[in-house]
């Protein structure tokens, strides 16, 4: 059976890649990665953060801090899809269910996250006013998105290069979000307490042991809708355009 990959093989037809030309692209990727990571750690001290939107404005850092952001990661994945594929566990129709399942609620999380204000965690928008709908699910929704579409394309990527790409991106969601918990309990103190009675770190548990109620604002509409509509772009052709990979075919595989 041919390997559902979501990167393409490269060197498909010419002879094999040198340990030389091996070592130049994984040392490229590693350093990406590693440029990609350094982006979302140091700016995430909160004293950093506040002497770079000091010096720039927030409006013109936030603009800039996501173009980088972008270009970054456009460099981490061009950067993996030329490394060496090694296979590591053979694939399996079901595997592809999982980032199917997982993915839309991961961008639902991301998008609603970024848009919605959390004196808890990481967000685009302030953290003074009332805290968005989607904290109610979990205080860290942009990390869990981001660690929910990482981890879910773990499973039908069973390869070198994706271990170490999606692995990696899925670590540093985890190591964020108990960073984050130690900072915002150091940073918010009295308020700490009453935060964490109505929220929760693991998803939907605040949910389910009616410690938070569910409800629904602007900035989770617009996630929920901007979700649905990166998936039927992706389902319809985006995927396979980006990555030579079709997540609908890999089921039947």
């Amino acid at each position: 059976m041919p390997w559902p990959m979501a990167f393409p093989r490269a060197h498909c037809g010419m002879a094999p890649p040198s340990d030389r030309e091996n070592k130049s692209k994984l040392t490229q990727f590693l350093l990406a990665l590693l440029l990609f990571l350094t982006l979302h750690i140091i700016p995430a001290i909160p004293a950093i953060r506040a002497h770079l939107i000091g010096l720039a404005g927030r409006r013109i850092y936030l603009l800039v801090y996501s173009v980088v952001s972008l270009l970054l990661l456009g460099w981490v994945f061009h950067a993996a899809m030329q490394l060496e594929f090694v296979p590591l566990w053979d694939p399996a129709a079901w595997q592809a269910w999982v980032p199917l399942v997982l993915t839309p609620l991961a961008m639902a999380l991301l998008l609603a996250g970024l848009s919605s204000p959390n004196p808890v965690s990481v967000t685009l928008r302030g953290t003074t006013a009332e805290p968005g709908a989607v904290t109610a699910i979990t205080r860290h929704p942009v990390l869990w998105g981001f660690a929910l579409w990482a981890g879910s394309h773990l499973v039908p990527n069973g390869d070198v290069r994706s271990l170490l790409l999606f692995g990696s991106f899925f670590a540093f969601a985890l190591l964020g979000i108990w960073m984050t918990e130690r900072r915002a309990r150091r940073r918010l103190g009295e308020q700490w307490n009453a935060i964490t009675l109505a929220t929760s770190v693991v998803p939907f548990r605040a949910l389910l042991t009616r410690r938070a109620r569910l409800r629904v604002d602007g900035p989770l509409i617009s996630g929920i809708l901007g979700s649905a509509a990166l998936t039927a772009w992706l389902l319809l052709g985006g995927h396979a355009a980006l990555f030579n990979a079709d997540p609908l075919v890999l089921t039947t595989l």
